[in-house]
């Protein structure tokens, strides 16, 4: 299980395709602290360290992402697929007795968002989605949702179109700096919106 709360920015160092995607990452993380078989949230998708190892003094470490999982999230978009140099919102697994500061999200994307237009106000950007009309009824003004691995606050939602806001920080400290119009962000909505729906389908 995750948060939502980005810890680190990671970069792509090298690819290798065949009936899967297998990736090697840089990242900031202590190399004695990621065991292989360990999680890591990648732009909200949950992938298991098979290899890693110390390259200059800098960590690395390879996820092996299934064809499965590609075509469930924004890699299955060529203009999306990670190349060499690409940068990821990283995120290590939530530990028993942590801090939750975002919400509880489990890693596992539910589709693919698409950014509509950007906004600047103030120091505040404003970004507006549309996301799969299947997922919409999951989406609730004022709720959580994760994008690619990033909890937000929903501030409007209407039809399957939704707002969020970011501040200084979170484009600071994630990939969002570099997001643009009609981008495609990795979407899970929250946990408790699920059940919710689902309780109430079976009052029906």
């Amino acid at each position: 299980m995750f948060t939502g709360i980005v810890t680190d920015i990671g970069k792509v160092v090298s690819l290798e395709e065949s009936k899967g995607l297998r990736v090697t990452i840089e990242c900031s993380y202590k190399l004695d602290t990621i065991p292989i078989g360990a999680s890591i949230a990648h732009d909200g998708i949950c992938l298991t360290i098979t290899e890693k190892g110390l390259l200059d003094k800098h960590t690395w470490y390879t996820v092996d992402i299934s064809q499965e999982t590609i075509s469930k999230t924004s890699l299955s978009e060529t203009k999306h697929r990670w190349e060499i140099g690409s940068l990821i919102n990283l995120e290590r697994p939530l530990k028993i007795g942590d801090e939750l500061g975002g919400h509880i999200v489990s890693g596992h994307v539910d589709g693919v968002a698409e950014v509509v237009n950007i906004e600047e106000i103030g120091e505040s950007t404003k970004v507006y989605l549309k996301a799969p009309q299947e997922l919409a009824h999951f989406i609730a003004k004022k709720g959580s949702i994760a994008l690619n691995g990033t909890s937000l606050t929903v501030n409007e939602i209407t039809g399957n179109s939704f707002e969020v806001n970011l501040i200084p920080h979170t484009k600071s400290t994630t990939t969002w700096e570099t997001v643009k119009p009609k981008d495609k962000i990795n979407l899970e909505v929250d946990t408790l919106a699920r059940y919710v729906a689902r309780l109430n389908e079976m009052k029906k």
